[in-house]
């Protein structure tokens, strides 16, 4: 039988970003599109329990999909009960226009947050994001996101997918992270990489509103350098693709009687 693939990301169901993911896995199964109605970046893997969700179909340059009203979780979640009625047998999320590395962003992208909540029922899982030269890029309409910077992007993604319905993922991993370089070419060296530290260096602007009242952006600068090994150094420094295996085991790797002592 035909392996049934379900793709989701978090820049919104219209997002070209999306239709390259699409495109990437459109020769390997049955695809089924379940994604945000609008732009749901930075909502990590939050779920909407409080309020009802919908469900309308539309279409992304002539391929079915499904938009719903809510995060990217939500959409995993609507998508494999509801829309597919099954589980699939691969999720892909993405292209996120803009890159997804170091624990800051494994933590907050919507891109993954989808993606681990298909993993959690043992999905095995892809996320799939572009780098960006400019920040302001993520904030863009991403309807507008140049078509072509996804080609090599898509190549890559259609082997590593591939090989993943083929051999599914090794032991303990439940989610492979891969980040394009903005420059990849057909001979971009890909690598596998450990999450850096931070990739964001933080900062809080104080602005004020007209009545004198103080309001704040969070915001600071990209972190570009990082040790030998890191999904950071790989993207940033040597421009590679980065590809990240991720666990959902968060417990630290450590001796437990190391915090018998704190009680």
């Amino acid at each position: 039988m035909s392996p049934k693939i379900l793709v989701t990301n978090d820049d919104g169901v219209y997002s070209t970003g999306l239709k390259a993911a699409y495109e990437s896995v459109a020769d390997l199964g049955e695809v089924t599109i379940s994604a945000p109605a609008m732009q749901q970046s930075g909502v990590g893997r939050s779920i909407s329990i409080f309020e009802p969700l919908r469900i309308t179909k539309t279409d992304i340059g002539g391929v079915p999909a499904h938009a719903v009203g809510g995060t990217p979780t939500d959409s995993v979640i609507l998508g494999i009960f509801t829309i597919m009625k099954e589980m699939p047998d691969l999720i892909l999320s993405g292209f996120n226009i803009g890159e997804n590395i170091s624990t800051d962003t494994i933590t907050t992208s919507g891109t993954i947050g989808g993606a681990l909540e298909a993993a959690s029922y043992g999905i095995p899982a892809i996320a799939a994001s572009m780098q960006v030269l400019e920040e302001g890029q993520k904030f863009d309409d991403p309807r507008d996101y140049h078509r072509e910077r996804f080609e090599v992007a898509i190549k890559v993604v259609n082997r590593i997918a591939r090989n993943v319905l083929k051999y599914g993922m090794p032991d303990s991993v439940d989610l492979l992270n891969i980040n394009v370089p903005y420059h990849a070419e057909e001979d971009t060296p890909i690598e596998v990489t450990r999450l850096a530290r931070k990739v964001f260096k933080t900062d809080v602007e104080e602005r004020h509103d007209p009545r004198g009242r103080p309001y704040y952006w969070i915001a600071g600068d990209l972190i570009k350098e990082e040790a030998e090994g890191t999904d950071v150094h790989a993207l940033m420094q040597k421009e590679h693709i980065s590809i990240t295996p991720i666990s959902l085991d968060s417990t630290a790797r450590i001796e437990f009687s190391e915090i018998e002592k704190y009680f």
